[in-house]
């Protein structure tokens, strides 16, 4: 006997949790956190901008109310990328 093929995943990036430290995004791999002080322009947005969130490609996720994209690697290292836009 033989399986069918596995569907396409349709678990979509999610923000879970917005707390007064950071942002929790769920992606189809794993949980991610980002700190506000890492990522210091997610912090004064609504909920309603920090939960629209899109994932472009495989790890790629933007922010099309704030402008903000960034990538896994970006979210699981950020003393790897320490440049940042500047808050206005």
């Amino acid at each position: 006997m033989n399986s069918l093929a596995h569907g396409k995943n349709t678990l979509a990036v999610e923000v879970t949790n917005v707390s007064a430290h950071g942002v929790w995004l769920l992606t189809c791999s794993n949980e991610l956190f980002m700190s506000f002080d890492d990522f210091p322009w997610f912090k004064n947005q609504t909920i309603e901008s920090i939960v629209n969130v899109e994932e472009q490609s495989s790890g790629h996720y933007y922010w099309p109310d704030i402008d903000v994209d960034l990538t896994e690697e970006m979210i699981e290292h950020p003393e790897r990328f320490p440049l940042k836009a500047k808050i206005t």
